[in-house]
């Protein structure tokens, strides 16, 4: 099943237990809001499918897993609501990945970039090549990683989040972001990753569902309150990016890309 977007798709396979989610965008996998809602609902539907078992998390293309927000939807943005409905796309899609009830593996092939950092630290497992690298850019256009910082900072702990946060033109390799937390295992090459993707999630489609739903519900614990704070986040988010330093920051960015 293919729901296609403007200028990209999220694409959605159900084998033998295990529900592939794959999203892609030609802007090296960014996010415009209609990729998000469209992700958000996919892992909502395979959460509540029992012919799903767990869950894998992956992008299209072959260099970059997620480019965050973006950058030309944020240049649109006119008003706080408009931000704060944004942002708040982002926030729906990290406590929908939080409460499906499915284990989710990430496939995490390449880069993470803002919001794509968001993205890897909300699945369950990541599973990553070695030429994968993050970086949280936000603040190089006057953002902050508001709305993704719970999940980043639940994975890899204040220290290490504030790391990413502060030195935002910084890369991390995977190295880095394994020994953080953040990615569970890290391959010397895609075949590898891949292999390691399809031998845990044919074991965990094996498994017990009432076991996986509870240790599901043991690891996030003590983030019920996601849903109002994500939201408070975007709020944030909402009204920096209408200000005059984010737009002249995005708009370099993007004549940069012309």
């Amino acid at each position: 099943m293919i729901h296609e977007v403007s200028n990209g798709y999220v694409k959605v396979e159900t084998h033998y237990g295990i529900t592939t989610i794959e999203f892609f965008h030609p802007h090296s996998n960014a996010l415009p809001i209609k990729i998000l809602e469209d992700l958000t609902q996919q892992i909502y539907s395979a959460g509540i499918d029992n012919a799903t078992k767990v869950v894998i998390l992956r992008a299209g293309g072959d260099k970059v897993f997620c480019a965050g927000a973006s950058l030309d939807e944020l240049y649109k943005i006119e008003t706080a609501k408009e931000g704060h409905d944004f942002f708040k796309a982002i926030a729906d899609l990290i406590n929908t990945m939080r409460k499906c009830p499915k284990l989710i593996i990430g496939r995490i092939h390449g880069n993470c970039v803002g919001g794509g950092v968001g993205v890897a630290s909300a699945v369950d497992y990541a599973i990553s090549w070695e030429k994968a690298e993050i970086k949280l850019s936000e603040l190089n256009i006057g953002l902050g990683p508001f709305v993704v910082g719970p999940a980043v900072e639940r994975k890899i702990g204040l220290s290490g989040f504030s790391q990413l946060a502060i030195d935002s033109g910084m890369w991390r390799n995977s190295e880095w972001a394994k020994r953080k937390g953040l990615f569970a295992e890290v391959h010397p090459n895609i075949e590898g990753m891949d292999e390691s993707i399809a031998r845990l999630s044919g074991l965990l489609a094996h498994s017990s569902a009432e076991s996986l739903l509870e240790m599901k519900k043991m690891f996030w614990k003590g983030t019920e309150h996601w849903d109002d704070l994500l939201k408070e986040r975007a709020t944030i988010s909402g009204k920096l990016v209408i200000t005059s330093h984010c737009k002249n920051e995005i708009r370099k960015i993007l004549d940069r890309k012309k």
